[in-house]
């Protein structure tokens, strides 16, 4: 009987510490490490996740990382003269603090989809379809994460295995060089077409994940950026004919550029970044990626750079008078204005009476007499796009991440005028290339171009660079990753140019009037963003914080003030020079 007792207590006593073994070995599914998390589709479908949401932050698309690029172009300045303005005048300094933001907020993101990759077979026959997805998706994302960095820092740290971030020499990349970056954002994209869906999928691959066709379209342009024109042009043509996905231009082109589901992830677009809409926001401003609040927002602060002081904006960034002054000079076929000046510049003209929501600047009726400037120091031309200054939403702004509409990163429309310029590149001005440019003309109802006027290659590309694509995208993301791949500023007479686009007046007064480079130095009003630029700021500098954490990184042409002209001459690439389309 004792023995019976004896072997009882130890059978349950082996079970007690059997059991107590294995509760030692429970995940916390709130405290999971890389050694317990993303060893299935779930798991890695959650960091999928993760790495869209890095894409909507402050340094990537939500406000820094946006407009940095939009104030580096022709088309746009600053008028806070404050923030933003080292970008705008392209001299800024290793120590500044915001120019890193992009770099920060773009290494979280590669730093997500290296782990998803890790854990993805590297042969894709292998795969489920929904790892097909889950491998393609985080393959977008590094590839765009990679196309920002490097055409803003030039020759930024290229890390693809997540197990080098186990040591020091790791984590403490050295720079890569510009083609070495390019050719891994090359094979992203490439890798991301085969392995997604198209839009016409339909659910969320029309609602707003990356497809076949958002890959196909970056790929197209990081082809473009190493002027291989021919490549991208049969890229940009399989889009066209409907290989990745039906697209086409929306007949509105406001459509582009309000929130709502009857508008986002339209038939337009590519690839957007989502965010909620009005009145759907949290409570908090969740600024980085390590300010996690169950409050947070999730929308842009895009609107709060763009909006004129006087409704509660920032009134960071305007459009250029060479902007406003270029939709002016063209009629529409009823004699009218373009209509997409409506929505790229919020001034007052009396073919907007009747015209979407009138003389509106948010719920303010304009009056002919009435000038809205965007800040009350230094003037200058509103900025519609992607605020709600001209869909009556509401009266004021509410600074911070709080405009849902979503930024459209890629239209069709750029697929058609890219198209038609690496036609042009390749094969000289044709019917073909004309009849791509008709198709965006078409919408905003401006007459066709015709071939015969366009006797050069030279003359087109004019057309294209400093007339349709201004009009087209004008104030967007993308003008200063253009200037650099056109080389603008390694051509005396393109600089030139860009000095003359870029030329401005800081007065609240006569914001409409045109102005002229040639009266800048009897002028004190007038001054030129491009007249500060320093050789090899078209690119920003890897700042010193960066640096001097880093032993195995060293600056780039901005960190150095050194001549990229060597580098692009080299590789048999060459200027447009300027055109006088009047003639």
């Amino acid at each position: 009987m004792k023995l019976n007792k004896y072997s009882l207590a130890l059978f349950f006593g082996l079970g007690i510490m059997t059991s107590c073994v294995d509760r030692l070995e429970m995940v916390n599914p709130n405290q999971q490490t890389s050694s317990t998390f993303g060893f299935n589709a779930d798991d890695l479908e959650e960091s999928v996740i993760a790495a869209y949401n890095h894409i909507r932050m402050e340094g990537s698309y939500a406000r820094v990382g946006y407009t940095i690029d939009v104030c580096r172009g022709d088309e746009a300045w600053n008028s806070s003269q404050v923030w933003y303005l080292p970008f705008d005048d392209l001299n800024a300094e290793v120590t500044s603090d915001i120019t890193w933001w992009p770099w920060r907020e773009w290494y979280y993101t590669i730093n997500v989809c290296n782990f998803i990759l890790s854990r993805c077979d590297e042969d894709n026959s292998k795969l489920s379809e929904s790892m097909r997805r889950i491998k393609g998706q985080a393959l977008f994302l590094r590839g765009l994460s990679y196309y920002n960095l490097v055409g803003y820092y030039q020759n930024p740290p290229l890390i693809t295995d997540y197990e080098g971030y186990s040591s020091l020499e790791g984590l403490y990349g050295k720079n890569s060089s510009y083609d070495e970056v390019l050719d891994q954002v090359e094979e992203d994209f490439l890798g991301a077409m085969g392995l997604l869906p198209s839009r016409d999928m339909g659910g969320e691959w029309s609602g707003g994940r990356a497809t076949c066709g958002s890959a196909a379209g970056y790929y197209a342009r990081t082809l473009m950026v190493r002027h291989k024109f021919s490549e991208a042009l049969t890229v940009l043509t399989d889009i066209i004919d409907k290989k990745y996905g039906t697209y086409r231009l929306m007949d509105n082109y406001g459509d582009n550029f309000r929130e709502g589901s009857a508008y986002e992830n339209n038939d337009e677009s590519l690839f957007e970044v989502q965010f909620l809409d009005y009145g759907s926001q949290g409570t908090d401003d969740e600024w980085t990626p390590v300010n996690t609040s169950p409050n947070a927002t999730q929308g842009s602060a895009i609107e709060s750079n763009f909006a004129p002081g006087v409704y509660g904006g920032w009134a960071d960034i305007s459009a250029s008078p060479w902007l406003y002054h270029l939709f002016k000079e063209e009629k529409t076929k009823d004699g009218k204005l373009d209509p997409r000046l409506y929505w790229t510049i919020g001034t007052y003209e009396t073919d907007w009476e009747g015209f979407e929501f009138g003389n509106v600047a948010y719920t303010h009726t304009l009056s002919s007499t009435e000038d809205i400037y965007t800040n009350n120091t230094n003037g200058g031309l509103p900025i519609a796009k992607f605020t709600n200054l001209r869909t009556g939403l509401y009266s004021t702004v509410v600074t911070g991440l709080r405009d849902g509409i979503n930024i459209r990163l890629m239209r069709y429309s750029d697929v058609l005028l890219r198209a038609a310029e690496c036609e042009n590149e390749v094969n000289g001005p044709t019917q073909r290339a004309i009849d791509w440019i008709n198709e965006v003309r078409g919408r905003a109802d401006l007459p066709d171009l015709e071939l015969e006027d366009f006797d050069t290659a030279d003359k087109l590309f004019e057309q294209i660079a400093n007339v349709e694509r201004p009009k087209e995208f004008g104030c967007e993301f993308g003008r200063g990753f253009d200037l650099i791949r056109w080389g603008f500023f390694y051509d005396n007479g393109r600089l030139q140019q860009l000095k003359e686009h870029g030329t401005f007046r800081r007065s609240t007064k006569n914001i409409k009037e045109p102005v002229s480079y040639a009266n800048i130095s009897s002028d004190p009003e007038l001054k030129s963003s491009f007249d500060t630029y320093i050789t090899g700021h078209e690119f920003l500098p890897i700042v010193q914080t960066l640096t001097n954490k880093n032993p195995n990184l060293e600056g780039n042409s901005a960190n150095n003030s050194s001549d990229n002209s060597v580098y692009f001459r080299e590789k048999g690439w060459t200027v447009r020079p300027v055109v006088d389309l009047n003639e």
